[in-house]
């Protein structure tokens, strides 16, 4: 399985008052193509820092970042916006839907940055969102959808530009138990069709539907463990 994504020797520091503080240390980290990987580790571990520089929303403080043979990790903010925008779709545990827009603008929302016309970025949108459930959701609006509906809202907006890597932080973090298992249900069969996903969370639910484990501790790589799925 060839790398999608290669950290080598990854470390983030922040600046805290007068000290530096370092949340990641060295972190090397190869995703290989359609891999369903879960990072897990205790708050602080660093898992929300790594998921931010494996997504191109944040440089490294040393090391490199490689994705899909490109070096990003000195690449300026504007094709950092660019790979985001082209190439890597993300979901989030708080949604992150604008409330005046209707579940099918939304949805087809990364399209406008890339230039895709608007009967096209609909046509898109629309297909995914029927495929998820929620053909008869189209024109709703966010406050009118239950948390499971808005977050396959942010699925299909995170699917509309067919990106090279999907990035869910705590996917299931907002959602009953019900509609928990309904993603779940989603990103296994997502990644049946060979997608590569890299999901953050706290959930051994989440965990459990994963080829690969990544477990940190305090900034640092504890464990990775290929499971069962793998």
């Amino acid at each position: 399985m060839s790398a999608l994504l290669e950290l080598r020797g990854v470390k983030k520091r922040f600046a805290l008052g007068e000290r530096e503080l370092e949340v990641l240390h060295g972190v090397d980290l190869d995703v290989g193509r359609g891999e369903l990987v879960a990072i897990m580790g205790p708050s602080g571990s660093g898992k929300t820092t790594l998921l931010e520089i494996l997504g191109a929303i944040s440089r490294p403080s040393a090391g490199s970042v490689v994705l899909d043979g490109e070096p990003i990790q000195d690449c300026d903010d504007d094709r950092l916006a660019d790979l985001r925008a082209q190439r890597l779709g993300f979901v989030f545990q708080s949604f992150n839907l604008l409330p005046r827009m209707s579940a099918l603008r939304n949805a087809a929302l990364p399209l406008v940055y890339t230039g895709v016309r608007r009967a096209e970025r609909e046509a898109r949108a629309r297909t995914l969102l029927e495929r998820l459930g929620l053909g008869h959701r189209l024109e709703h609006l966010p406050a009118q959808l239950s948390g499971g509906e808005r977050q396959r809202v942010a699925i299909a907006r995170a699917l509309v530009n067919e990106p090279a890597v999907l990035f869910a932080d705590e996917p299931t973090g907002n959602l009953d138990e019900a509609a928990g298992r309904e993603i779940l249900d989603i990103f296994r069969e997502l990644h049946r069709e060979g997608r590569t996903i890299v999901a953050v969370t706290h959930s051994e639910e989440v965990a459990a539907i994963a080829g690969r484990v990544i477990r940190l501790r305090d900034g640092r790589v504890e464990r990775d463990e290929h499971t069962a799925h793998a």
